[in-house]
């Protein structure tokens, strides 16, 4: 599964899974600096129970290691994750 970066201007960025250019699944985020704030993971219905949702937040900290920075969690997806596992300790902000 391909998940395209998006700069979304104003609104931040985002992670995306599209089919027939509709988004079904996303994490989006705000850049301040060296910190993502990630706010946002969304996964359509037809695709929940299949771990998209991190599969995208692997991504995204794949992405946050390659630029070296690391990710506020706001979104209670990713708050969630963050602690329950220890994968994602070199990222945390």
């Amino acid at each position: 599964m391909d998940f395209q970066l998006n700069n979304r201007g104003s609104e931040g960025y985002a992670f995306e899974y599209k089919e027939d250019n509709q988004v079904l699944a996303e994490l989006t985020w705000t850049q301040l600096g060296d910190i993502m704030v990630v706010d946002h993971t969304f996964v359509d219905p037809s695709l929940r129970g299949q771990g998209l949702a991190v599969k995208l937040l692997d991504r995204a900290a794949e992405y946050a290691r390659e630029k070296d920075y690391k990710i506020e969690a706001v979104c209670s997806f990713v708050l969630k994750a963050f602690s329950s596992t220890d994968k994602y300790d070199d990222i945390k902000a």
